[in-house]
């Protein structure tokens, strides 16, 4: 199929055309089935790009209000939910986890403080007394975090906490707020900011979902898969022969690690936010001191989690090219899924990048596709490396 077959709806300034041709080019030549890339500029919806179809057969086209899963994205939507309750005052990332959530003292976890867990080195990465299953019973799930033991004492060492992130967070919003982490979401992020994105999708939004078609060479996948993996443990409540990825339980049900489902430009307007340092259209959510504290880096190097490198802030995921690009701001951060969404936001560009796709990605996420998009955006290669430049 050549470029100029590819069927490519909505719009794109010439300032970013080069964005538009790469997102042809990963239909042409990169496996692309159905995707949406979005970009904000300085407040200005600059890309907003959607093409191809929903189903492998292509025989139905992706719409202008298809949704997706997009997987670990949700992580750093839930780490936003706790950071509204900071900038409200009502926690402090200073403050013992058990001070909102009681019953996480357990296990000698009394004294790992909230700062710990949203940047990923709290040691809670396991969940070994849940069942196969609890990972859709959300009082199951967080009960059985409440009880583990850590792996290694808070503080001291960083690794990508994959499933228990988001049952921590939420569970600490529902707590604190008194409102579950899907309605938290909802009412307070996504419904204001007018943002296409949910965790618990109601039955208009299900009609729109596009299905999620796995890729054998997903090696996130393989590794979760695979038996004696940390990550294959860390996955332990999932429940078996299920399609974890289209199943009905993850698209209404409350998995605040990875059962997010929007498109690119719903989480590139949340990100479009935060590049504007708390505010969009004036809608206010976070203080601009606010983000500037939220936007700090926490550790770096090669996460035990997933052998990959990372610098990991809190809650979100930093700039850490040629892997995790997002362009040459090093200060820039945002959240990746294993289904190969990604977003990110540049403040000292006051720009927000959003992707979306229903084919995962090779290798480990966010694979070529969205790292050709992002590199276009930014005007940086694709295999950028960091030597290249002095930080900003």
């Amino acid at each position: 199929m050549s470029v100029a077959d590819i069927r490519v709806e909505g719009h794109c300034h010439s300032d970013f055309s080069v964005v538009e041709e790469e997102f042809r080019e990963n239909f042409a030549s990169r496996g692309e089935i159905g995707a949406a890339v979005c970009v904000h500029k300085d407040g200005e919806k600059v890309v907003d790009l959607w093409g191809g179809h929903r189903d492998e057969a292509r025989t139905q086209p992706w719409t202008e209000d298809t949704i997706v899963l997009m997987s670990s994205i949700a992580k750093s939507i839930t780490a936003l939910s706790v950071h509204i309750l900071v900038d409200r005052g009502q926690v402090s990332l200073e403050e013992p986890v058990a001070r909102y959530w009681p019953e996480f003292a357990q296990s000698g976890k009394e004294n790992i403080l909230l700062r710990h867990t949203i940047s990923h080195q709290c040691g809670v990465i396991f969940c070994d007394a849940a069942k196969p299953g609890d990972f859709f019973d959300y009082p199951a799930q967080v009960a059985a975090i409440a009880a583990q033991e850590p792996a290694w004492p808070a503080g001291t060492r960083g690794a990508y906490n994959s499933i228990n992130f988001g049952f921590i967070h939420g569970e600490i919003v529902r707590r604190v707020s008194g409102k579950r982490i899907r309605d938290f979401i909802r009412e307070e992020i996504t419904g204001p900011l007018g943002a296409d994105y949910n965790v618990g999708l109601n039955e208009e939004e299900l009609a729109r979902v596009a299905p999620m078609h796995r890729n054998p060479e997903n090696k996130f996948w393989e590794l979760g898969e695979k038996s004696g993996t940390m990550l294959n443990r860390a996955w332990g409540s999932r429940p078996l022969g299920v399609d974890l990825v289209n199943c009905r339980e993850n698209r209404v049900g409350e998995n605040p690690s990875s059962g997010g489902h929007g498109n690119a430009r719903g989480i590139a307007r949340v990100y479009a936010m935060l590049a504007n340092n708390g505010e969009i259209d004036g809608v206010r959510l976070l203080k601009p001191e606010t983000v500037e504290q939220l936007s700090k880096i926490q550790w770096e190097g090669v996460c035990p989690m997933t052998g990959s490198a990372r610098r990991m802030g809190l809650g979100f995921m930093h700039n850490c090219p040629p892997n995790t690009l997002m362009g040459s701001n090093m200060k820039a951060f945002g959240h990746g899924g294993s289904g190969g969404a990604f977003t990110f936001c540049d403040r000292a560009r006051n720009m927000a990048f959003g992707f979306c796709t229903n084919f995962q990605p090779e290798g480990m996420p966010p694979g070529i596709r969205p790292r050709s998009l992002v590199a276009a955006a930014c005007g940086t290669a694709p295999d950028w490396h960091p030597e290249a430049v002095q930080p900003s």
